[in-house]
């Protein structure tokens, strides 16, 4: 872990936000505080580490120290790679603010035995809430539904399905299209969408350091596919900004989507961001 380059503002910025609906700040990769108008405040896949160079390199701020912030009702997670699930991103936040993290089993599964969270920070068992795809959770004014997602690089990803009287968000993790979409958009008006996006490159492999042609993230058609199945009013791309060799050029996608019902409006966002439903 290595400190904030931004110091402590971002914390404050939400600790101090009294939005009229609900405000989201971009964290870069994939990560997202969503704070709500009652004061409910939500941590995405919060990650501040710096990869694993020189295989995967970090080529963002790190925007936040955990131990800054002292305001959280959950810390959720959508899947179990290190980007999602990292304990000192994610375990000081729950340590200072009594949050639970919220996460499949796998991702659970990072948290207890491969990291040791109980062991390594002031976590107790009792912080860890296992979810799965069909479970509906209320966190204070927000009501979250598990959703399944398509992430054939994650052993169990799912997706959060964020309700509350001003609208709907939701965050899909890693997933690719999925065959869930065009379901949800039957049952759910989303007014939010967060999808990753990135390119193809060459990463290292882990075992031989050899370069290996390596796609995680949805390309342009890929995400205009799930935005379109999803019905989304804002389309929100992340995790473009992250990784040396996967980065992407999210100005591209107004090519991709112009054509498409939905998404009504892309909306691009860099770390530090704030945008309100």
């Amino acid at each position: 872990m290595v400190d904030s380059d931004w110091g402590d503002w971002l914390p404050r910025a939400v600790a101090d936000a009294d939005p009229d609906t609900v405000a989201l700040w971009y964290l870069g990769c994939n990560g997202f505080a969503i704070k709500g108008s009652e004061g409910t405040v939500l941590w995405i896949d919060p990650y501040v580490g710096t990869g694993d160079p020189p295989r995967t390199v970090r080529m963002i701020p790190i925007p936040f120290d955990p131990e800054d912030v002292d305001i959280a009702d959950a810390v959720l997670a959508t899947h179990e790679h290190t980007d999602h699930v990292h304990g000192p991103s994610q375990a000081p936040i729950l340590a200072n603010t009594d949050a639970d993290l919220v996460a499949p089993d796998d991702s659970l599964a990072v948290a207890r035995e491969e990291e040791q969270w109980t062991d390594e920070y002031a976590v107790s068992e009792a912080a860890f809430t296992e979810v799965t795809e069909g479970d509906e959770l209320r966190i204070g004014e927000f009501t979250v539904h598990v959703v399944a997602t398509h992430d054939p690089d994650a052993t169990h990803p799912v997706g959060y399905l964020i309700k509350h009287d001003a609208g709907t968000v939701f965050h899909a993790g890693d997933s690719k299209p999925a065959p869930s979409f065009s379901g949800l958009a039957e049952r759910f008006d989303i007014d939010l969408g967060i999808l990753a996006f990135g390119s193809a490159g060459t990463i290292p492999d882990k075992e031989t350091g050899e370069p290996v042609r390596t796609k995680w993230y949805s390309d342009e058609n890929e995400i205009a596919e799930a935005a379109a199945d999803l019905g989304l009013d804002r389309l929100v791309p992340t995790h473009w900004d992250m990784w040396k060799g996967l980065t992407a050029d999210p100005t591209a996608l107004h090519d991709h989507v112009r054509s498409y019902d939905a998404p009504n409006r892309l909306e691009i966002v860099e770390i530090g961001d704030r945008i309100d439903l």
